[in-house]
């Protein structure tokens, strides 16, 4: 599982504990912290396409990661445990956030690749009157799910809602 350690390594993200999998429809239904994974001496491996594998990691280095990325510290502040993961070959970190500036809770979704680095693939702001999206999902295997309807690309306006999920397409 170096792909997902370096990726975290990369982004100056500490894991809490080790690398775990799970059944993929678990893990993204989960809106809570997942369980610590014990520390072994091998990062552990997905062992079927429907498992994810997964990292639990430190709380203020989030909050460090969008400071750095966006260069307005404080601007987002995170409002759920993010999900780091690699699924069915993606490496992703999936972080819900306050944004400060626009009054609104925003999902900001991350593909990593050796090519490309970091490229953002998902940013939805939304609130209870009105959810703004810009995706690029198409050439992976998510979706956003807002309302219970799922999208994967394009921009633009939706119903407002209270939550929104990064969630296997299809599912």
């Amino acid at each position: 599982m170096p792909k997902l350690r370096n990726m975290l390594i990369g982004a100056g993200i500490a894991v809490v504990g080790g690398i775990g999998t799970k059944m993929a429809v678990d893990y993204f239904r989960n809106r809570d912290k997942e369980e610590e994974v014990p520390d072994t001496e091998e990062d552990v491996e997905p062992a079927s396409e429907e498992e994810v594998a997964y990292a639990t990691v430190e709380d203020s280095t989030i909050q460090e990661f969008l400071d750095n990325s966006f260069g307005d510290p404080g601007r987002y502040v995170p409002t759920r445990a993010p999900k780091i993961f690699e699924y069915q070959g993606f490496q992703c970190m999936v972080i819900w956030a306050y944004d400060n500036k626009n009054e609104k809770n925003q999902l900001l979704a991350f593909k990593y690749t050796d090519e490309e680095g970091r490229k953002m693939i998902a940013s939805v702001g939304y609130t209870a009157d009105l959810t703004d999206y810009n995706l690029s999902l198409y050439d992976t295997p998510f979706a956003i799910e807002v309302n219970g309807e799922q999208m994967t690309s394009g921009q633009g306006e939706t119903d407002g809602t209270d939550e929104v999920d990064l969630v296997p397409a299809g599912s």
